[in-house]
């Protein structure tokens, strides 16, 4: 287990200007570390725009700790349109990512991380997919990564006694969550900036959120074909029960 996990994000947009973000996560908590600006804006503050479901109590928590975790990031994009071109590279320990794509994209990856790492509880089921981060992830991808990383949550549920889901009910519920929550930093976006970046990069990861309970409902068929090998296998782990995969 690494003790701090680092993720830089390098945009280099059209103009050759840059933006580079280090982000650190802990490597136990997979919470982020040091990402939150010394002095938050009032946007941030737990009371303004608050999401209707939020459990935290605003006694202890004077700002929205997704709010803060983003404060730092978005106001580095005001001057930049949603549709602009730039090419992003994310560093992390294990590979180098670089990629064409737009500012709401580059920007919708970016925050899709730190929400899943900013100690908001409603996106604390994501840490995983925040450890394993991959960037500019597609629709096929995002739901397989959210469907698998749920159904062996669920078997560590059962390994210690609790109540396990292998109907994906509880995914669909998470994911609801999620909406709302993307819903009200929205909100907290534009009354934080005039930029469209900001908002558009969460109404980009909120069309991930929103197809996620349709997937699911579908019975993930969508994704069968991926099995269709091990499916028809009559042991259930290839052809050779003995024999191991080389992948």
């Amino acid at each position: 287990m690494t003790d701090i996990i680092p993720i830089q994000y390098r945009f280099t947009f059209a103009d050759a200007s840059k933006e580079v973000l280090n982000l650190q996560m802990d490597g136990r908590t997979l919470d982020l570390i040091g990402n939150v600006p010394p002095s938050l804006p009032c946007w941030t503050a737990l009371a303004f725009n608050r999401c209707p479901h939020c459990p935290l109590s605003p006694a202890q928590h004077a700002a929205c700790p997704l709010a803060a975790n983003l404060a730092g990031v978005i106001g580095r994009f005001d001057r930049f349109l949603s549709y602009e071109e730039v090419h992003l590279e994310v560093v992390t320990h294990e590979r180098v990512i670089s990629h064409g794509t737009t500012v709401q994209r580059g920007i919708g990856s970016l925050m899709g991380l730190v929400i899943a790492a900013s100690g908001c509880p409603h996106t604390a089921f994501f840490k995983p997919m925040a450890r394993f981060h991959l960037p500019l992830a597609s629709e096929e991808e995002t739901i397989y990564r959210a469907a698998t990383m749920y159904l062996l949550a669920q078997h560590y549920r059962r390994e210690e006694g609790a109540p396990a889901d292998f109907t994906f009910d509880g995914l669909i519920e998470i994911y609801r969550n999620v909406q709302t929550v993307n819903a009200y930093v929205a909100k907290r976006f534009r009354a934080a900036s005039d930029s469209d970046s900001g908002v558009n990069g969460i109404i980009y990861l909120d069309l991930y959120a929103k197809s996620m309970p349709y997937a699911v409902e579908k019975s993930l068929s969508e994704l069968r074909y991926l099995f269709a090998s091990f499916l028809s296998s009559k042991t259930g782990a290839g052809d050779d029960p003995e024999q191991g995969p080389e992948i």
